[in-house]
Formats: structure tokens, C-alpha cells, sequence
């Protein structure tokens, strides 16, 4: 007897194949393969390889959001005036909403098998996509550049416990010491490792490093309540401003919308991730599942660790790093030293190195693998000097970044409206991947999706303002001063909800003043062949 194969029917309509699902392939891609806009890489996952259920997509979230920033984020908020049950209440609120413009995004992945620039094509033109998908990637190496001196760094101070101040006090070279630069290399090339191995090795990393991540979270949280004997004053401490207006209407919505950011690039390039789906379910639950949850448990047990902390060591420890740091038993820094350096991983291996690399392989498909954009991503991530942006925070980290990102909500809302409202969920597969196809509109640039995005990403960012008290490289009444002093709000706090509607609202309504023939609601109707 034969080994059975999976095989389901599938009705075939020109040249794709529409599985009962809903899901598409190509029946054969021997037409496009000489194309400039094709790689292998880029190409559509075929059914066959469409293999991640629903517990790869929990076990993808549950690995991104174990990282430090993540457990530092209700510190942040308590430290702005909240109470913790404010703070944890903000951060759930928070990745509710950006599930939503995620999932919407996803859908395409799971149908076509493609990743995000490729479904950029569709809305920004096959030429125009590369400045959506370039913009991604340059937020992403900045992260990328941030997350590997942060996971450097957590090395070095570990390291320091076991091998003393000849560890820590070693000579500076170039302003640092030169096991802090070793400590960077090494967490550098892990990540490169990982990466280098394939969308495969990403998925396998993943799946063990979710469950190991948090049940060591827990552990910890176990160990210092016992050794606290209870939590501390933190959880009976009611914040700074309580439920009245300055809570709804002064420190909530910046706060909302920074934590809506904080996921806000991956809620463009997820299709990054479906595209290997086995089903429209597996990857939805999968991210419903994880995404929220993950997002609202960890702030969660990191609050109950720090309110410990403060009963043990009489003042609350919020980074992870620090905490660690205070163990003595050199097995014990070993085991945090370990965790510390795979929860980083994930979250920088998955967000910040797999969108860049399709997004750089987009931009020359024939002289750029998905290898070698994740290669150009690790370059740029040490050309931005990640060790810089992390002496002053308030202006690189939060200003350069904030900014920068500020025009990815942009993208989000052209994507939507061309996908869902202007398509009905319906592309041309194959023409993704021709110069001349359905998609080449003026040169291969959409001028529709491309003036939506300027027009978005000005309305997000133009009302960008310098905090008073603090330092910046903006003015203190914003660079275009009616958005910062025309609204009863400062427009450039809610940075990227306005640059998602905005950008919607015009690429609509532009797409209805000047419409393109090619755009169809419906499934062109072809004779089987």
C-alpha cells in the first residue's frame, strides 16, 4: 500500500487553485518564475506547505510577548500615575484593539500563501509596495539593533555574577567594555543562527520557547511570594490619579495608544506568518488566544514579582535583569541568564529579523534571498549604533521610533480599505508577481495608495511636540501647529489610530474620485483548463 498524500479537491479558475477552504494556490508557477518581482522565497507557500496550527500562531505570541519590554510595560504605566490594575486594565484594552487591523491583515497571508510586501502590491503598486515594505523594515532594524543590545547586555550583567569584576571591569574599547561588545557579537549571532535557518527553524524555536519562557515566569513569581511571605504595599497602592478625569481623558488615551504601538508593526507584517497557515481558524485563534492574554498575563505576573520584590529587598525591583542580578547561586544565574537570553530571542527573531528579511528580498527578489535580507538586517542593526539609542531613550527610543511608526498605521488602514472594502478579499494571485499584470497601475506605482499613506503618516506626525520639561528634537508647539493647538487633544498622542482612519478614509475616497478598471469585487470567472 501507498503512503497517503494530502490532496484535498480544489476547483481550478484560470491559473489558481481554490481549495473548499477558501484558501488559493497556484497551479503552476513556471509563468512567473523568470519574473523580476519573483524569488522563491516570496513565491506563494503551497498547500502542502501550509502547515501551522493554531498552537504554532499561541506559541509565536506567547514567545513575543515574553520579552523585557513587555515586563516593564505596567512599571511604566504605574510610574505615569497609574494604579497596577489601571496599568494591567490599559495594556488588555490595548491589544484587543490591535488584533484587530492584525487579524484583518493576516487574512491575506492564510488565503494566498503571501507575505506582506507581496500583499502590499495589490494596494501601493508591484513598485510602489517596496516604500510600505521599506518603511516596516526600517523600524524594524532600529528594534532589532535595540532588542540585541538589550539581550548583550542582559548577558554581560549575568556573566558578571559568575566571572567577577575581570568580567565587568575589563578595558573600554570605543566607549564600552570589551565584554560588553563580546556579549552583544554573541547575542548577534544567535539570532543570525536562528534565521539563517529558515521560517522553519523560527516555528521550532518558538514552539519550546513559549511554554519555557512561562512557566519559568511563574516559577519566579511562585519563589518570591514565598519568600516574601505575601506582595507587598504595590497592590493595595490606589495610583496617583484614580478613576476621575484626569485618568479618561488626560493620562488614559496617550497611554492607550502607546500600548496599542507597542504591536502595532506586526499587525503589518503578520501575512508574514499566515501565509504558512493551515486554515483561516488555526491562525485567527491561534492569535486570539495569544495575543491578548500573553499580553495582559505577563505585565500581570511581573507586577505580583515586583510587588514581592519590595517586601524582600525593601524597594521594588521592575527590571527583570536587576532581579536576576541579585541571585547568588551560580546555577540559579545560569538557568536566569539562559531565560533572560530566549526570551529576547524570540521576540527579536519573530518581529524584528523576518519582516525586514522578506522586505529586503521585495526591493531586488532576484539578488536578495530571505537569508540574505535577514543578513542586511543584522548589518544595520549594529550601523545604527542600537548602544546610542539606548543612552538617551526619551529622544531616540520613544521620539525616533514613535515617529517613525507613526506612518505604519498608515500603511495598516491603505491595506484594509484596498482588501477588504475595494476587493472583497479577492486578488489576482499570479499578477502579484508581473510587472505588467493587474497590479502595475502608473509604472507600478497605485499614486492613490501612495498619497493616502503621505497624507495619513502627516496627519499622525505632524502634530510631533516636545514634551515640556523634557528633551527633543521637536518643538514644544508641534512641527504643524494647528495639530497640536486646533483639537481638544494633541493629535501626535494618538500618532497611529489617526494615521490608520486617515489614511482609510482617503485611500477610499480617492479610489471612488479616480477609479482603477482593473479593481474587482469578484473572483474573475475563468474556464478550467
Amino acid at each position: 500500500m501507498g503512503v497517503a498524500t494530502y490532496a484535498p479537491p480544489a476547483q481550478r479558475i484560470g491559473e489558481e487553485l481554490v481549495y473548499p477552504d477558501g484558501r488559493h494556490e497556484l497551479a503552476d508557477d513556471t509563468a512567473i518564475r523568470d519574473s523580476p518581482l519573483y524569488n522563491a522565497d516570496l513565491a506563494p507557500v503551497p498547500i502542502k506547505h501550509r502547515t501551522w496550527t493554531t498552537y504554532n500562531y499561541m506559541a509565536l505570541w506567547i514567545g513575543m510577548a515574553h520579552n523585557i519590554p513587555t515586563y516593564l510595560l505596567a512599571s511604566g504605566l504605574v510610574a505615569l500615575g497609574m494604579a497596577w490594575y489601571q496599568a494591567i486594565l490599559t495594556i488588555a484594552l490595548a491589544n484587543i484593539i490591535v488584533l484587530v487591523p492584525m487579524l484583518a491583515n493576516s487574512h491575506a497571508g492564510t488565503k494566498y500563501g503571501i507575505p506582506y510586501p507581496v500583499f502590499a502590491r495589490a494596494s501601493f503598486g508591484v513598485f510602489g509596495a517596496n516604500v510600505a515594505a521599506l518603511l516596516r523594515a526600517g523600524v524594524a532594524c532600529g528594534w532589532f539593533g535595540i532588542q540585541t543590545w538589550i539581550g548583550g547586555s542582559a548577558l554581560y550583567v549575568l556573566a558578571g555574577k559568575l566571572f567577577g569584576a575581570s568580567w565587568t571591569n575589563s578595558a573600554m574599547v570605543a566607549g564600552q567594555h570589551w565584554t560588553q561588545w563580546l556579549s552583544f557579537a554573541i547575542f548577534w549571532a544567535i539570532n543570525i543562527f536562528i534565521i539563517l535557518r529558515g521560517m522553519n527553524a523560527v516555528r521550532r524555536f518558538e514552539n519550546w520557547a513559549a511554554p519555557f519562557v512561562l512557566i519559568v515566569a511563574l516559577g519566579l513569581l511562585a519563589w518570591m511570594v514565598g519568600k516574601a511571605g505575601g506582595f507587598g504595599p504595590i497592590l493595595s497602592e490606589p495610583g496617583k490619579v484614580g478613576w476621575g478625569s484626569n485618568f479618561w481623558l488626560v493620562l488614559f488615551p496617550p497611554a492607550l495608544m502607546g500600548m496599542i504601538a507597542f504591536w502595532s508593526t506586526l499587525s503589518l507584517n503578520m501575512p508574514d506568518f499566515t501565509r504558512f497557515g493551515k486554515s483561516q481558524r488555526a491562525q485567527a485563534l491561534g492569535q486570539v488566544l495569544g495575543l491578548p492574554t500573553t499580553m495582559t498575563l505577563f505585565p500581570l505576573v511581573a507586577v505580583l514579582i515586583t510587588a514581592a520584590t519590595q517586601k524582600v529587598y525593601g524597594a521594588p525591583i521592575w527590571d527583570p535583569v536587576t532581579l536576576t542580578g541579585k541571585f547568588d547561586n551560580p546555577l540559579v544565574v545560569v538557568f536566569a541568564l539562559f531565560t533572560l537570553a530566549v526570551a529576547t530571542l524570540s521576540v527579536n527573531v519573530a518581529a524584528n529579523i523576518v519582516s525586514p528579511s522578506y522586505d529586503f528580498s521585495n526591493a531586488l527578489p532576484k539578488l536578495i534571498s530571505f537569508r540574505t535580507g535577514g543578513l542586511i538586517t543584522g548589518v544595520l542593526g549594529i550601523v545604527i549604533a542600537p548602544w546610542r539609542l539606548i543612552a538617551d531613550p526619551n529622544v531616540y527610543i520613544f521620539t525616533w521610533l514613535g515617529f517613525y511608526g507613526g506612518a505604519l498605521g498608515a500603511i495598516a488602514g491603505v491595506l484594509i480599505a484596498d482588501y477588504w472594502v475595494m476587493r472583497n478579499t479577492n486578488l489576482k494571485l499570479g499578477d502579484l508577481y508581473r510587472v505588467n499584470g493587474e497590479y502595475r497601475y502608473s509604472a507600478g506605482f497605485n499614486w492613490r495608495g501612495l498619497v493616502s499613506l503621505l497624507v495619513g503618516a502627516v496627519l499622525a506626525v505632524g502634530g510631533a511636540y516636545t514634551a515640556p520639561g523634557t528633551q527633543g528634537p521637536f518643538p514644544a508647539k508641534g512641527i504643524i501647529g494647528p495639530l497640536y493647538s486646533w483639537f481638544p487633544f494633541h493629535v501626535y498622542d494618538y500618532s497611529w489610530i489617526v494615521g490608520l482612519v486617515a489614511a482609510f478614509v482617503i485611500y477610499l475616497a480617492l479610489s471612488a474620485m479616480f477609479p482603477v478598471s482593473a479593481v474587482s469585487r469578484r473572483p474573475r470567472a475563468a474556464a478550467a483548463t
